[in-house]
């Protein structure tokens, strides 16, 4: 339907030249056959032909009469049964394209049935030749050669929509719908792998489009697939976290009691394991469901940095003897605006994971396994690296390095600890990121003070 009139009007812009160029051909066609007969006639002895012989003449050029005009002197060479009058005169030697257009259309809309005039050149060494045609043949001639061209004009249209239809259809409906009922299918079933769609090779942007949409379907299925099992987990680890809070709550108890022992290597790590205790419980407590587990906002103040390290230095074991080295080097009297239980974990997740990496080294490393802890304060912000000496992180696992599931690059691994820092880290306004390093790998953390409201104490001693 849209094919159609779009190429009709394309004919029409067609025709219109067309039929000009019918109406000037049929013209000259009259010229040509009155330029034949006016040799016969002109051969003749005296210019005298029988009035039979002229009449047969003019019948089979379809002209009424016949002149030529040398000099100043017109010369009828035959007539028969003259018109009247003519209509009106058509000289083809100064006919131009527009002026063929316009006489054209104006001989099929007018009903007049007279004569006209065809004026033109000759090539018997006259000025012109003009013959006396009728009207009435040319405008039907005319008339059916614009049906004609209608009739072709019209199948060549139908053909036309035809085959743009169905390359149409072929090149980009069925695909479309291919890809329509695709995104139906599978948003009845979007966790299927079954339900994505498997893309053509076509080059063109609906190609493209199919391999996109692919991509994002296969990521969507591995993500809510990824989705189910921490669902799934969650339910668990909410279970076991709710026994575990009543076993650590029964620890603390006994833990309570440690702490009356007048031993003085109970009174020296019994305060110790009373914090671990209660760090382990309001940990437990605050967490809702495995992969989901809602931080509470840091209860910040500023703070000493070197206790907090100690901590968690005693906390992985590194207090004494070891095969793991402690490097700490703080600025003297470094502190630092943060929550004090989560700048722990904080450290605590990256110390940890560095300990399990240099255990994974092979025994023929040479390098000593060091930990390393560097702090400083640049203005407002305070700078924390952390950094080890084994095998450094792969470059596959770089590209989701804090990201919960995927960042871990030893086996067994969940790569929650980053995650978990990563996210503490961002609570406190400030950022983690992996720095380039020779050996090993190493995390710097950057915690910016929080901003002072300076009309604060103003406006407190204006309200007392």
């Amino acid at each position: 339907m849209l094919t159609i009139p779009l190429v009709m009007i394309a004919e029409i812009l067609i025709y219109v030249p067309s039929i000009a160029n019918f109406y000037q051909n049929r013209l000259n066609d009259r010229l040509a056959a009155a330029n034949t007969a006016a040799l016969v006639l002109d051969a003749a002895p005296n210019s005298m032909v029988p009035d039979s012989l002229a009449r047969q003449i003019l019948s089979s050029i379809g002209a009424r009469a016949v002149a030529i005009k040398h000099g100043q002197q017109r010369r009828l060479l035959a007539s028969a049964d003259m018109p009247a009058s003519v209509q009106r005169d058509i000289d083809m030697r100064t006919m131009m394209m527009g002026n063929a257009i316009y006489q054209a259309f104006e001989m099929m809309l007018t009903e007049a049935d007279g004569a006209i005039r065809i004026i033109g050149p000759t090539s018997a060494g006259a000025e012109y030749i003009d013959v006396v045609v009728d009207e009435k043949p040319l405008r039907k001639a005319m008339y059916r050669f614009s049906i004609n061209l209608v009739l072709f004009s019209l199948a060549i249209s139908i053909l036309t929509a035809a085959l743009v239809y169905l390359a149409l259809h072929y090149l980009f409906v069925r695909p479309m719908r291919r890809v329509t009922a695709n995104l139906v299918a599978y948003h009845a079933d979007p966790e299927s792998p079954a339900r994505v769609i498997a893309p053509s090779d076509r080059g063109d942007e609906i190609g493209q489009v199919e391999r996109e949409l692919s991509d994002m379907q296969r990521d969507l299925v591995s993500m809510l697939h990824q989705r189910s099992r921490l669902a799934a987990l969650g339910l668990a680890v909410s279970k076991i976290n709710h026994d575990l809070r009543n076993l650590l709550a029964s620890a603390q108890l006994i833990s309570d009691q440690l702490a009356t022992v007048p031993d003085p290597r109970v009174q020296r790590f019994a305060p110790k394991l009373v914090r671990s205790l209660e760090r382990a419980i309001a940990f437990c407590q605050s967490t809702l469901s495995y992969g989901r587990a809602q931080e509470a906002a840091p209860d910040r103040r500023r703070i000493p940095l070197d206790p907090v390290v100690n901590e968690v230095r005693e906390s992985l074991g590194l207090a004494g003897d070891t095969s793991i080295a402690w490097v700490s080097h703080l600025e003297r009297g470094l502190t630092i605006d943060a929550d004090p239980d989560q700048l722990f974990r904080i450290l605590l997740n990256l110390t940890r994971n560095a300990v399990q990496a240099m255990e994974t080294r092979g025994a023929d490393e040479t390098t000593a396994s060091q930990i390393r802890i560097v702090g400083k304060r640049e203005g407002i912000v305070t700078i924390v690296e952390v950094s080890d000496s084994g095998p450094g992180i792969p470059q596959k696992a770089r590209e989701h390095l804090f990201e919960a599931f995927q960042s871990s690059s030893r086996r067994g691994g969940t790569g929650l600890g980053l995650a978990i820092a990563a996210e503490l880290v961002r609570a406190h306004g400030g950022q983690i990121r992996l720095v380039d390093s020779n050996i090993g790998a190493t995390f710097r953390i950057e915690i910016p003070d929080r901003p002072v409201e300076l009309h604060a104490p103003r406006d407190e001693r204006a309200s007392a």
